[in-house]
């Protein structure tokens, strides 16, 4: 699993702009005075499934205050603030009015919120849980007085009244239903993917008019990874190589608990799912999840067999890195950290043989992780002792290809290269105002 990334822009894994304004004069909502604490509870474990903190709290910022900035294809966006300010926030929002911007994507006064907002899958939320969750951000959010900030797309692409007619094309309204035949894991595991969790947001591709190409099992392309905003979402059905295929039970469940397995380890994006979000799930929803992941047919893969483990090969580069461009920077950058044999050190550092963000077709999560690094997994408070470090300002794209291109090809991996030209593309995209 992303490594399996989560945002928007590419979108996106998954990211999102949330609920509108509240004007000045708003009504009191309906469930304001004392809330039953049991449902206030209940809603900030819903949060967190929703992972509502990773959007809408910024870096040092107030949480769900929003002012986080975002990156879509129309320009970038600014996250808002949905705390129960009554100015700034949604103090004023009725549970119908919260309802309906969270399952269908049309703010208090009518407007249309921007898809990056997941409310394509918000809408299998049921009722009760839409409640929970009311009851959570109005009397469990602390309100913070902080103005929201307009987006930087410009016009005409800035204007929200043909997103009426994208809701009516892509939207499908109507809660969750248990799919007759399955258990009660399954259905709840398919619950909690397709709606508070989100997955598909960015782990679905995106059609032309940026809808997810499917949003559920029914659908080919559902879950079969994505492009988000510099990083590729991974392929989450059951291919053995770039997905889920040879992965546990056990290694998923794992992973989503603590953000790393034998197999891989959450960067990017996904860090943040993992830090504000699923370690935080109970044992039985994490396996709920896995057994419906789990049950996901295979897709997207590229023919290959099986993944192979097998050194000999990239042992003889090793041995003799004066030939091997790539073998050379990796000897001196990498070797120390994920082995002679590229099985890392699981799980405190992450395997390249075999890894499906290795095998991915797609590069472009290797290239920004090695140019830019990652955020700290924190597990229980503890922050992980070995972060991936960033090695734009040490190594030049030729380098960078080089070695992505040894990793790719190295211990059986049998990915494609990777071009100097392609690392020239994400440095300057991913470094652009640091």
């Amino acid at each position: 699993m992303k490594n399996m990334l989560k945002g928007l822009g590419a979108a996106l894994c998954v990211a999102l702009p949330f609920l509108a304004q509240a004007p000045a004069d708003a009504a009191t909502p309906a469930v304001a005075g004392a809330a039953d604490q049991a449902l206030v509870q209940r809603g900030a474990y819903l949060a967190q499934l929703g992972d509502c903190a990773a959007c809408h709290t910024a870096p040092k910022g107030k949480p769900f205050a929003g002012g986080l900035p975002m990156n879509t294809p129309m320009g970038r966006i600014y996250v808002t603030n949905i705390t129960p300010d009554a100015q700034t926030g949604i103090g004023g929002y009725t549970e119908a009015d919260f309802a309906r911007a969270l399952r269908e994507g049309v703010a208090k006064d009518g407007h249309n919120l921007y898809p990056a907002m997941p409310y394509p899958s918000y809408a299998k939320v049921n009722d009760d849980d839409v409640k929970a969750l009311y009851a959570f951000f109005m009397h469990g959010v602390a309100p913070v007085q902080q103005a929201n900030r307009e987006s930087d797309i410009k016009w005409p692409l800035n204007m929200r009244w043909p997103l009426m007619f994208w809701n009516m094309a892509f939207l499908q309204k109507g809660a969750y239903r248990d799919k007759p035949g399955k258990d009660v894991a399954w259905n709840r595991g398919a619950y909690l993917v397709q709606g508070l969790g989100h997955c598909g947001s960015c782990h679905t591709p995106r059609g032309v008019a940026f809808q997810e190409s499917a949003l559920d099992e029914s659908g080919s392309a559902f879950l079969s990874g994505a492009l988000l905003d510099g990083w590729f979402a991974s392929n989450l059905t059951g291919e053995h190589n770039a997905g889920l295929g040879r992965w546990s039970d056990e290694d998923l469940r794992t992973f989503l608990k603590t953000g790393t397995n034998r197999h891989a380890s959450a960067f990017g994006a996904m860090t943040s799912v993992i830090n504000n979000s699923t370690q935080a799930l109970s044992d039985q929803d994490i396996a709920a999840m896995s057994a419906y992941l789990k049950s996901l047919p295979p897709v997207g893969g590229n023919g290959a067999a099986a993944y192979a483990y097998d050194p000999q090969a990239t042992k003889v580069s090793l041995d003799r890195p004066a030939n091997d461009a790539g073998a050379r920077v990796y000897t001196a950058y990498c070797m120390h950290c994920h082995g002679v044999d590229g099985r890392g050190f699981a799980p405190m550092l992450a395997p390249l043989a075999g890894n499906p963000n290795v095998l991915a077709k797609d590069a472009s999560s290797l290239i920004n992780v090695t140019l830019n690094g990652t955020g700290d997994l924190v597990i229980n408070g503890v922050p992980s002792p070995f972060p991936m470090p960033g090695f734009a300002a040490v190594l030049d794209d030729k380098q960078i290809a080089d070695v992505l291109s040894f990793v790719r090809a190295g211990w059986n991996n049998g990915a494609p290269a990777v071009g100097a030209a392609e690392v020239a593309k994400w440095r300057q995209s991913t470094q652009a105002g640091r």
